[in-house]
């Protein structure tokens, strides 16, 4: 099995770095998980991941692929599963309600990109539920819009295969996933305003995304 791939240079409070070093070990016993391209991601400077949502395997595996520390957005009936749900704040996960436009999530992931944090977010707002890529929505434009912060589109492939939406158990089945280059936003991409704004600047994402081939 390769060494876990988390650089020493870079300060992972406890639970973070524990929760990283249990999801490399059970990724790649359990799925043979690979990561291509994963010297494109920046190692510093405020950064946004954007990633397609197959299962609920993505975001530790997505945080696998980044040598530093990076902040997930969940929902927040999460947090209140017995055992894991107050370890998740500690693993930098940003409880957002999505019963209602949880605008609060949103400022706080927006906030931590400007201080030059690193975030993962899934432009299509939910798991598909046949693995076929979904309509972009309009939230990571708003981060886009009010960040300029570099996006790096990455697609994960074998997730849905592994553990389904609405599925019953995990299956052993192999999960990869691809980095693509930066995309660099400026001024001159923020003509218009609003949803439609967003929804432009997340669908230029997406359309990276879904041009992303298997390995």
């Amino acid at each position: 099995m390769p060494p876990d791939p988390s650089p020493s240079s870079v300060e992972m409070h406890g639970w973070y770095r524990f929760g990283y070093k249990l999801s490399w070990l059970l990724g790649r016993l359990l799925f043979s998980f690979k990561v291509t391209g994963r010297d494109k991601i920046p190692n510093a400077g405020g950064c946004i991941l954007a990633m397609n949502h197959e299962s609920y395997l993505d975001p530790p595996l997505a945080g696998m692929c980044c040598r530093r520390p990076i902040y997930f957005l969940a929902r927040k009936t999460l947090l209140e599963w017995p055992i894991l749900g107050p370890i998740f704040p500690k693993l930098n996960v940003i409880p957002v309600d999505q019963d209602r436009a949880d605008m609060s999530a949103l400022k706080t992931i927006i906030k931590l990109v400007k201080a030059g944090e690193c975030t993962i977010v899934f432009p299509e707002g939910s798991r598909t539920l046949d693995g076929n890529l979904l309509p972009a929505q309009p939230g990571l434009g708003l981060i886009i819009a009010k960040t300029l912060a570099p996006v790096v589109p990455m697609r994960i492939f074998g997730a849905h295969q592994a553990m389904p939406r609405g599925g019953k158990g995990i299956r052993l089945h192999p999960i990869r996933i691809v980095v693509d280059d930066p995309v660099h936003f400026t001024e001159a991409d923020l003509e218009g305003h609003g949803r439609d704004l967003y929804q432009r600047l997340s669908e230029r994402v997406m359309s990276r995304i879904a041009a992303i081939q298997p390995p």
